[in-house]
């Protein structure tokens, strides 16, 4: 009889985990990529970092592997970019506490805070727009904030996506937890996709520059 409470997939995931952690690994080959957001709560725009893992599940084509991990009180899913392994995840706690998840599932993985890449909605770009910022502060995010605490470290690489600010500052809560209006829900999916593209360009070459050595 199986544990209860753990599907086929997670058993898989819990022993291809054990697997990784103890097996050795060449420096720079594994990936952790954690999409921040609120569990329970798809389509808000304070969980659109939770919609960028989803598409790049999808495009790495283990959309359907996701399993839960007790552990790190998270989804993860594990996927290869060449030689590259990624752990992908998302957090089953609240946005103000994903650090503790993301931070486990690093110390599972034997994993740094610069191999560790964030991905979160932007309150100062417009939606439409992405960018890759190398460390620096969390600007007033949460969710970076508990994962640079948790993690001890602002070094964790961050693909932001714009989600844009309300007009008035008071309105910033209910409008960051509120979901994409129609119109926004039409612009999402090539702001999805220039996401993965970029969030994969950019581990590719790390990853390259990993197993050329010094």
């Amino acid at each position: 009889m199986g544990l209860p409470g753990l599907s086929h997939a997670g058993l898989w995931l819990s022993r291809a985990m054990s697997r990784c952690v103890l097996e050795p690994r060449p420096a720079g080959k594994r990936w952790l990529v954690a999409g921040l957001g609120n569990p329970g709560l798809p389509g808000t725009r304070h969980s659109v970092g939770m919609a960028v893992l989803g598409h790049l599940a999808r495009r790495l084509g283990v959309a359907e592997s996701w399993a839960r991990d007790r552990r790190c009180a998270a989804d993860l899913a594990l996927a290869s970019l060449g030689d590259a392994q990624l752990v992908l995840l998302q957090p089953r706690r609240l946005m103000n506490l994903n650090g503790h998840s993301v931070a486990r599932a690093a110390e599972l993985f034997g994993l740094t805070a610069e191999e560790v890449y964030l991905v979160h909605d932007e309150l100062d770009k417009p939606l439409g727009k992405v960018a890759l910022k190398l460390g620096g502060s969390a600007r007033g995010h949460n969710g970076v904030r508990s994962c640079m605490s948790c993690l001890n470290s602002s070094a964790m690489p961050r693909l932001r996506v714009g989600i844009g600010r309300p007009t008035h500052r008071d309105a910033v809560q209910a409008y960051v937890l509120g979901r994409f209006s129609p119109a926004e829900q039409e612009l999402l999916p090539p702001v999805l996709e220039r996401a993965v593209d970029l969030l994969l360009d950019h581990i590719r070459q790390r990853s390259q520059g990993s197993s050329s050595g010094p």
